[in-house]
């Protein structure tokens, strides 16, 4: 059973966000002033991505909207009650240190190469369009991709099949004969495999422990080149893993 097209996540998948935000984060802690009362750079940012987590959470659970939980992430972050335009403010400065970090994985440009013949391309992301149209953009990938799909836009987020389906469904293919590419084991993982699609959770740092094996599980990589071998053998039953 061929695979015709590869939908992909982008944080982490595509784009470094983890380093490009702890490298941005810290330039923007030193430039607020903020690392003098005793905090290292490690535990500030160990808060950052904690209280970035449990905010994402309440805007993928519909509790927030997407600006809102950027104010938020700041308020709780500063411990301020800070208006609306406050908190918009202090976030752009911090978004102008993070977006000077910015880079896609090395592996991701020989991948995008090697399958731009035998395979058509899209992105899912649980972000913003205004976010994620932009960020390809600048990292020059953005013509690569025939849709763009984002959370904030679908009205649903992965894990829910709904979201990969509308994937399918903007490149006119069955779940069958999509790959679904992402870095989180549950959310992108999981999510494509029991959605239909055959899934290839990335694990570029072994971060994550391999998860039993099931009749619909994510094949797990870790690294892009390891992606041309899974799509040739469709790998979509079990969990087998090419690294580790």
């Amino acid at each position: 059973m061929s695979i015709d097209a590869v939908v992909w996540d982008i944080d982490d998948t595509l784009f470094d966000y983890t380093s490009a935000d702890r490298a941005g984060m810290r330039d923007h802690l030193a430039a607020e002033g903020l690392l003098d009362g005793g905090t290292t750079v490690e535990q500030a940012l160990a808060r950052w991505r904690e209280i970035t987590d449990a905010q994402w959470a309440r805007y993928a659970a519909g509790e927030t909207d997407w600006q809102g939980q950027r104010r938020d992430r700041v308020r709780v972050f500063l411990g301020e009650s800070l208006d609306d335009t406050e908190a918009d403010a202090w976030f752009d400065r911090y978004v102008t240190h993070y977006e000077g970090a910015w880079a896609l994985f090395p592996d991701v440009l020989p991948a995008l190469d090697a399958l731009a013949a035998g395979h058509r391309h899209a992105v899912l992301s649980n972000s913003s369009l205004l976010v994620q149209d932009r960020k390809l953009r600048v990292l020059g990938v953005h013509d690569r991709f025939e849709a763009i799909l984002c959370a904030a836009e679908l009205g649903v987020s992965k894990p829910a099949a709904a979201a990969f389906h509308a994937a399918c469904d903007a490149l006119g293919l069955p779940p069958h004969r999509v790959a679904y590419v992402g870095d989180h084991p549950e959310i992108d993982g999981r999510g494509a495999a029991d959605a239909g699609l055959l899934s290839v959770w990335i694990d570029r740092d072994g971060a994550h422990a391999a998860g039993a094996a099931g009749q619909r599980g994510p094949h797990r990589i870790g690294s892009l080149a390891e992606l041309p071998a899974v799509l040739a053998a469709d790998t979509r039953f079990g969990v087998g893993s090419t690294f580790g």
